[in-house]
């Protein structure tokens, strides 16, 4: 089954090569004094260089581009990504708000600005800016989209799938004062369609909506990976489908019924003005299975149905949409494309808003393929090339593959197999993230899964859609499962005091790389697809296997538990030591302390704590309340400091003092001005079994400024 395609705008004729339908070249001509222009690379769509070439798209047919805006600060943020999901780290749980991302990573509202002037300066009519400013959205004719992109668009007839489409025939162009701020246009084509990833067990024909349900039942899936035993059901947490076609609630409730499931009624959130509940297309079965699915495995979250144009342009605003919506803590994405034939600039900037919603805390879940590891057999590259699922192999979510399982007559888990068909092999596009260890895979390339449950139509699910009872298997099946045992430990997570799961990947590893490994996941190692064999570990079938879903929710939350008293675990207590988050907590902190400006370095990413500076009377405090076990041998306090002074001389003016609980641990002042960062190191062994709260005070008199800079505090225990 296959979601509902975009329909051309216009009939796409044969018409000859004209001045009027290219507009590009005789514009450009015509313009001797026009600013160099930088190529936009993989701008192209992969199935040009595959399809027969039909002619000119007629000047004057109305097209849609999404222009793409660079993040900034990638470095400082690839930093912070790995240190919200390390427990032990400052930085640990604290994760951002879309205001404090786009403040501190988004494009500039000047960069913005920019590209809005551009783009109406080529007559294009500019319909709206993604609130985090990473997409701009525009519109115009085929001749004013080729000339503000440097291209020509061409109409096309893709032999493969015997689909006409339109494309851009060489990369898009910008000039060059924009290089620094775009990363890429989107909607030259209309060529990429998002297939979903369900799967049906050969010569299976529905039953009669009243019959009983045949297909794998809640019980026996919640039952054998164990989410019945971690005392949760979702409560209070909130779940996103991604989603490009629509549903009927009637069917949802049908199946909730059957199955004696109570939960929040299920919503829609449109994008682009999308609207297909009404009239659901061929992607129906695909959006109540995910439904279905997430509402087994946590019946009491909220669902929020996100509904998107199946487009480039939609998938960019649908990502987008739910970071900046910030309303979920999970996302499932069963619908994806081949990366082959996917326009990698498109690619990008749907990764860009899932860094986001990492940095938000924000867990995404992604169906890995039906395909095996020949990901484009449905589509333009033909099943002769190996390749993975997009979103499945984005780095900044979790790629979910399949398996065959099989469940005791009590409803517990007895086997598992890798199912054949199930998507997994090598990234082309994107590089091997810094947390993939302990794969046993060489190369410098992400590989797909991550981890993996049932998803073979043999042992599929029973599915209330369309009106009747359907069995229903794929790794559409098995991104929502993950989605919902996500829901699950947030419940868990909240109610211990700690952070979401997040970013799972790069904790799920860690998981799989410890001594838990064993009791955490079931392994799977029999089973494979056609280039890739299951097997002890980890495996470009099944990842790293399915989950034991109370251990590991056990294993997980175990990074962060408080030590028994009289005992210590080894760990570091300040939170935002490093104040990457662009805010104080969970400092407090007098205003304007917490800072990004460049009169003033961090020692590590942009920002840190600039305490006075004024030149005039004024006094500046930060403060940090935490707990140090009573079994801890050791506890040291450890900031670097910058003093920079315009007082001369070696009498101490303007202080700043350091204090544990009211007692003072170290004052310094101008007289110990350097040109650089020092560490300073205090110990705080003696507040042991205590509550404290560190305290910087920075005091200045009424003339000639000093400025205490600090930043990448710490307290380790052990």
């Amino acid at each position: 089954m296959r979601p509902r395609s975009l329909a051309l705008a216009a009939a796409i004729a044969v018409l000859p090569l004209t001045a009027v339908s290219l507009g590009v070249s005789t514009a450009q001509a015509a313009t001797p004094n026009a600013a160099p222009r930088v190529a936009l690379p993989n701008t192209v769509n992969p199935a040009v260089a595959h399809s027969e070439k039909k002619g000119d798209v007629p000047a004057a047919q109305q097209i849609a581009v999404s222009v793409s805006l660079k993040l900034r600060n990638t470095d400082a943020l690839d930093r912070f990504l790995t240190a919200v999901a390390t427990p032990g780290t400052p930085e640990y749980g604290h994760y951002l708000t879309p205001e404090q991302f786009t403040a501190q990573f988004g494009p500039t509202q000047a960069a913005v600005d920019q590209v809005r002037a551009y783009l109406a300066q080529q007559g294009l009519t500019v319909t709206d800016v993604s609130t985090n400013r990473q997409v701009v959205n525009a519109h115009g004719t085929a001749a004013q989209v080729s000339q503000a992109f440097g291209t020509h668009e061409s109409s096309y007839l893709d032999p493969q799938l015997q689909r006409a489409f339109f494309a851009n025939d060489a990369a898009a162009s910008i000039p060059s004062d924009l290089a620094a701020v775009v990363q890429g246009v989107s909607g030259l084509d209309n060529h990429a369609v998002r297939k979903n990833r369900l799967a049906t067990p050969n010569a299976v024909t529905p039953n009669t909506a009243s019959s009983t349900p045949s297909g794998m039942a809640p019980a026996q899936y919640t039952g054998a990976y164990n989410l019945n035993k971690t005392g949760a059901d979702g409560t209070g947490t909130t779940v996103a489908l991604w989603e490009f076609d629509g549903y009927k609630s009637s069917n949802l409730t049908t199946y909730d019924s059957q199955y004696g499931l109570s939960g929040p009624a299920v919503s829609t959130v449109s994008v682009d003005g999308a609207s297909y509940d009404s009239a659901p297309g061929q992607g129906q079965g695909e959006v109540e299975l995910d439904s279905e699915i997430v509402r087994g495995a946590a019946p009491k979250a909220t669902q929020l149905v996100y509904e998107a144009p199946n487009s480039d342009q939609g998938e960019i605003d649908m990502a987008n949409k739910i970071v900046t919506d910030n309303r979920v803590s999970v996302v499932s994405i069963s619908w994806g494309s081949c990366e082959p034939d996917t326009t990698a600039s498109s690619m990008t900037a749907v990764d860009n808003a899932f860094k986001q919603a990492a940095a938000q805390g924000i867990s995404i879940f992604s169906a890995s393929g039906d395909d095996g590891s020949r990901d484009c057999t449905r589509s333009t590259s033909g099943s002769t090339v190996k390749a993975v699922d997009f979103p499945a192999s984005s780095p900044h979510q979790t790629g979910v593959g399949g398996t065959n399982l099989k469940v005791s007559s009590s409803n517990t888990y007895s086997s598992e197999s890798a199912w054949s068909t199930a998507g997994g092999g090598v990234s082309t596009v994107f590089a091997k993230p810094s947390w993939q260890t302990g794969t046993g895979v060489s190369g410098t390339m992400r590989t797909v899964p991550d981890v993996s449950s049932n998803a073979d139509p043999a042992s599929g699910f029973a599915i209330y859609t369309a009106g009747a009872w359907q069995v229903y298997g794929g790794t559409s099946a098995a991104a929502p499962l993950w989605s919902g045992y996500a829901a699950q430990f947030n419940q868990k997570a909240k109610a211990a005091g700690q952070p979401v799961l997040g970013e799972a990947s790069p904790r799920l590893y860690s998981v799989a790389n410890s001594s838990s490994y064993g009791s955490t996941f079931h392994d799977v190692t029999t089973g494979a697809n056609q280039d890739f064999s299951a097997k002890a570990g980890y495996d470009q079938v099944t990842g790293w296997g399915s989950p034991v879903a109370d251990a590991l929710t056990t294993a997980l939350l175990g990074g962060g538990t408080t030590p028994p008293s009289g005992g210590c675990t080894a760990a570091q207590l300040i939170g935002n030591g490093g104040f990457e988050n662009g805010t104080a907590s969970p400092w407090t902190a007098s205003s304007g302390v917490i800072d990004n400006s460049a009169s003033q370095p961090a020692h590590s990413g942009g920002w840190k704590s600039w305490m006075d500076g004024y030149g005039s009377a004024h006094t500046d405090t930060m403060s940090q309340t935490v707990s140090i076990p009573a079994g801890c041998a050791s506890a040291k306090l450890t900031f670097w400091l910058h003093i920079d002074t315009a007082e001369t001389g070696s009498t101490a003016y303007d202080k700043l003092t350091v204090q544990a609980n009211g007692t003072t641990l170290a004052t310094y002042s101008n007289a110990d001005a350097a040109a650089g960062y020092v560490q300073r190191t205090l110990d705080l062994t003696s507040f042991a079994g205590k509550t404290v709260t560190v305290t910087f005070t920075g005091t200045e008199d009424s003339s000639l400024q000093t400025s205490f800079v600090i930043d990448d505090v710490a307290l380790n225990v052990n």
